[in-house]
Parts: C-alpha cells; structure tokens; sequence
C-alpha cells in the first residue's frame, strides 16, 4: 500500500465502500462517475413509449439483429447522472480557477448573457451570408480591436486555440520562407517556453533548440545570438515569459534574429499583462498568437471551444489561413478559398469561422471595458501578480 492509501487509509470515508479519496474526505463534487453507458440496467426505460403499429418492412432485409446499443436507465438514474455532470463544471460560483500558468480566469457574466442573445447564439455558418451581416460585422469589429491593440495589419481569427495559433503562425512564417526561396531547418525556443512550442515547431517539420535563461530569468541575450545563423527560421518567445518576467532586451532581440533572415515569433499567452500599455509591433514582433480566455475573459479549458486568433506582420499577411471577412459592394463578404487575393493562403486550418461564442463575449469585454479599462487591466494583473 502507498504511502498515500495508507494516510487515507483511516479516513472514515475511505476503504471499500468508497474508491473517491480525498484529502478532506469532501465528495461535494463527485469525482468519479460512471459513463452513462456503464450504467445500461436491461429492461430499465425512463419514458413510456406507445407500441409502434404493425407495419411492413421497407428495409430491403437490413433488419437490425442486435440491440440498438442505447443505456436502459430509469427516469431517477438519468436526471442524478446529469445532474453529478454539472456538478464538475467549474464556475465563477464554484471558486477561484485552480489553473495557474494563464493570466485570467474570470468570465464575466454579461458575456455571457450577450453570447445567448438571438442572432448570435443560434447564428449557423451555413446561412446565407445576407442574413449574417451582424455576425459578420462583431468578427469584423474584434479584429479590428485585435490588429489596434497589437500594432499588426492583419489577424487571422480560425485557430481554434492557443497551440492552434501557434500551429497557424509557424505555418505563415514556413510558407513566407518558401515565397522568397530561403530554405531554413531550424527554430530557436528558450527553455521557459510553453511545451508546444517546440511541439509546433517540430509539427512544421523544423528541428528546435533550446535558449538558456541568465541569470535574471530572462533569455540569454550572448547564447541566442551565438545560435543565430542563415539556417534559422524563427524565433519562438513568450513575453512577458513563463516566469512572469518581460524580456526588456526585447528590442535587441528582435533586431538579432531579423538581421539574421529569420521571423520573430511571440506566444501572446501573457499578453494580459501587457494589453493596452505594449503594442507587440512596436517590440519587432513578426507573428504573436492571442488566447482570447487569458486576456479577454472568454471561457477556458474543460474540452469547451477555444479561440487563438493570430496577429501577423505585412510579410507574413498574405499567407494568413482562409476564411477573410471583406467589405464589398454589397456589405461584408467571405473569402474562402486559396485563390485569386488569397493564392498565397496556408489554406483553410479550421472549418467555417472560428468559435462565434467567444468572439461574442471577447468583444462584449473590451467594449466593456473601452481603451482606459484596458489599460487599466493590465496595471491591475501586473499588481496582483506581484501581490500573490
């Protein structure tokens, strides 16, 4: 027995009429529970259904032979299984978010009173694009506010998450190298960095090497440079970094790996911390993906639709991921294929638009928040940071 089962060992909750152990016991949150598929009890049925009428089979002979493979549950079983489900969401109302890597965890509930609103939470991607054009017109204002607060000229809003961005960045700079001729096989990651980093890199088919940090918990200005070289494709940074540091030799940086050819490629991922005070342009940043739920308050996490729109410089604009809102005669069109403007498109990484949802509650955020909130927002995650 484990050093672990044996402390547990005398909890009066523990032992063979309980396999949840806690630390405390509490079993507020049930933590183990059965796919509703394991609970199938045959002859077990939670609806009443009339006997289906004598009629001649039109199925040719496709007779099903066996059972139609549905759990039998009575009506109690059925509502106590969901009911245990929603139990595990955890919610502004159930505590402070456990994960700690990301800058923001709240999700306010005005978002998500304007996400439930007619138009925007029943909107289909399949409509005709006539009937979309207020769907159309907030994705169109998010990116707006995006490229605005990021200096950039262009943001390609599909990815459906932070690595997904990453994946989409990484794509735009490969294929940018290949529109001017420069074949490069290797990209640069200091040690700080998110584990996809490297994975996206290798993912893109390049091999990675790591940067050390100095002494101060930065990137080793002296070691990225001795790496450089005209084999180098990009840079992978995160700033404000995994140890919630902002590389203030960011500007050195950028001019080193920009004189060396290659793409400065930064992982927006505390761009909470920044928002409104830094523009990433301005740092010499070529690419930066954004998690809209650690800076702009949509939901994170738990299997649920993610959202890591792409900010990219003019070089690599034209290689951004089809589909493109664009203004028209007629109003706000769709460009979705790689063709005529978009033939220099990496193509289409996601289907449809991206997660509508949470383009709803970003924008709902930064509209309630305007320019001096942002900012403000910022001021406030720096401080609290500091004071925890």
């Amino acid at each position: 027995m484990s050093e672990w089962s044996q402390a547990l060992s005398g909890h009066p909750e523990a032992g063979a009429s309980s396999m949840i152990q806690t630390i405390s016991g509490n079993r507020g949150l049930q933590i183990e529970e059965k796919l509703i598929f394991e609970q199938d009890s045959p002859g077990h049925c939670g609806v009443d259904l009339p006997e289906p009428p004598a009629v001649k089979s039109r199925l040719g002979g496709l007779d099903r032979k066996g059972a139609i493979g549905l759990p039998g549950l009575s009506e109690p079983q059925v509502v106590r299984h969901f009911t245990r489900l929603s139990q595990k969401n955890y919610a502004i109302d159930s505590g402070l978010y456990p994960l700690g890597s990301c800058t923001m965890k709240h999700n306010p509930r005005l978002n998500e009173k304007m996400a439930r609103l007619p138009g925007f939470a029943d909107v289909h991607p399949l409509q005709p694009l006539s009937t979309v054009q207020g769907a159309l017109e907030l994705i169109d204002t998010l990116a707006h506010w995006l490229k605005t607060l990021t200096g950039m000229p262009a943001v390609a809003l599909s990815p459906a998450a932070g690595a997904h961005g990453e994946l989409c960045g990484m794509m735009t700079v490969r294929a940018a190298l290949e529109a001017r001729g420069d074949k490069r096989s290797r990209i640069l990651v200091p040690e700080s960095a998110h584990g996809t980093n490297p994975a996206t890199a290798a993912a893109c088919g390049y091999s990675v090497e790591a940067i050390p940090a100095n002494a101060r918990g930065r990137v080793d200005l002296a070691a990225l440079k001795a790496k450089l070289g005209p084999d180098v494709a990009a840079l992978m940074l995160t700033n404000p970094n995994t140890c919630g540091l902002f590389e203030d030799e960011i500007l050195e940086i950028a001019a080193a790996v920009h004189a060396a050819g290659a793409f400065f490629y930064c992982d927006g991922a505390n761009f909470n911390a920044i928002v409104g005070r830094v523009r990433p342009a301005e740092l010499g940043i070529d690419a930066l993906h954004i998690n809209l739920h650690k800076t702009f308050s949509t939901p994170h996490g738990g299997g649920g639709p993610g959202s890591g729109p792409v900010v990219l410089a003019a070089e690599l604009a034209p290689h951004a991921p089809v589909p493109w809102i664009v203004h028209g005669p007629g109003g706000l069109d769709v460009v979705e294929h790689a063709t005529a403007d978009a033939a220099r498109s990496i193509g289409r990484l996601k289907g449809f638009h991206g997660q509508m949802g949470m383009f709803v509650r970003a924008l709902s955020y930064m509209m309630s928040h305007g320019v001096d909130g942002l900012k403000q927002v910022a001021e406030d995650a720096v401080l609290n940071a500091n004071y925890l």
